[in-house]
């Protein structure tokens, strides 16, 4: 069975890495590993739809491609991966109807505010519409399940729990004795943290762990910080760190994702905040490799670290509670060792991507009249 799947916000083989690339990559490839034919339509980005008037006449060209694309290819079912009203679907309701093909979307959003802001009111109607058109709409968080029920009726929602490949991120005893050997630590309590330096949050929440951390080596607490992670904010973290944290961090560059599993089985506690984060897919993988994590009980992450089970999460604002997570994980190895294995198994039953968006795949089947 061949399925055209579409990304309005950024094409999956976006060379930028992000939690959005690795949610939809994870997705095509549990697809795939399903016996499903993918086929991308289009590759047109719909981001800003509503306030770049020159992607109006480029969306009208890219519908025309798409549908000769999705026809020629045999698609049996049009799949759009996160839409929203920044991005919305224009391409796949118009194949889908022309082809007579049932149309679904993955991790759709709903956001009712972006009508009252004449910025974004085009690109909430737009989203608006493509969501009514969906046979259904799925949805891997459970806030976006709740929005989605104020448009659209129980039937046509379906929530679906994020997921990854535990075993690529396995736990890797050989890499963690030859990384702690390089970076010199010996039997320091190692806090591991990966994420992109991008001016926004993620800054935020790395200039937020780098106080933290300088309060608590400066309060003798004994530990080592290792960062995987590059962007344009890499000097002024770089000299932050330097700042509080002299002689105890190392800052790896941009890591891979293959090798990622290897760099966090060096570590002890993954530690990243995740202010304002909407999900956080790496605070799976450290879990995967058995780390368990300290980050802020906000956005998504609950969804994804069982609190108190695999991992400590923390009220915002509440910079004392941080440090004694992050501080208690450190001081006690027992511990962190008990929520490490909690956590490997939390990704394993909970998060297999094989498992979770094997569903997707059996409902494309049902719809296209092919399970």
């Amino acid at each position: 069975m061949n399925v055209a799947l579409y990304a309005p916000f950024k094409p999956l083989d976006h060379p930028d890495p992000s939690g959005d690339r690795t949610i939809g990559r994870e997705l095509a490839s549990a697809l795939a590993g399903q016996g499903l034919d993918l086929t991308v339509p289009s590759r047109f980005r719909s981001r800003w739809f509503s306030a770049r008037p020159r992607l109006w006449l480029e969306a009208l060209s890219a519908r025309r491609q798409a549908l000769e694309r999705a026809s020629k290819a045999g698609a049996q079912a049009f799949l759009t991966y996160h839409a929203y009203y920044k991005s919305p679907d224009v391409i796949g309701p118009y194949v889908a109807r022309e082809l007579g093909i049932p149309y679904v979307i993955f991790q759709g959003v709903y956001s009712t505010k972006q009508r009252r802001c004449l910025k974004t009111r085009l690109g909430y109607e737009l989203n608006r519409r493509s969501l009514l058109a969906a046979n259904l709409v799925f949805s891997n968080r459970r806030l976006d399940v709740e929005n989605l029920r104020r448009l659209l009726p129980p039937e046509k929602i379906a929530y679906v729990r994020p997921g990854i490949d535990p075993g690529a991120f396995a736990f890797d005893g050989e890499a963690r004795r030859s990384f702690r050997q390089e970076w010199g630590v010996s039997g320091r309590p190692v806090i591991v943290t990966a994420a992109m330096f991008r001016n926004d949050v993620k800054t935020q929440s790395l200039t937020y762990l780098i106080a933290r951390l300088g309060e608590l080596a400066r309060s003798g607490l004994d530990f080592f910080w290792v960062v995987a992670g590059d962007g344009e904010m890499r000097d002024r973290l770089v000299a932050l760190a330097g700042q509080e944290l002299p002689g105890r961090h190392l800052f790896l560059g941009c890591v891979p994702r293959e090798r990622l599993g290897a760099v966090l089985s060096a570590g002890d506690v993954f530690a990243f905040p995740g202010i304002g984060e909407s999900l956080g897919m790496v605070y799976l993988e450290a879990q995967a490799a058995g780390l368990p994590v300290v980050a802020l009980a906000n956005g998504g992450v609950p969804e994804v670290v069982a609190a108190g089970c695999t991992g400590l999460l923390t009220p915002p604002g509440d910079n004392a509670a941080y440090c004694q997570a992050l501080a208690a994980l450190v001081m006690d190895r027992e511990r962190r060792l008990a929520m490490g294995e909690a956590a490997r198994t939390s990704v394993r039953d909970r998060h297999d991507r094989n498992r979770n968006y094997g569903i997707v795949a059996g409902v494309l089947r049902r719809l296209a009249g092919k399970g």
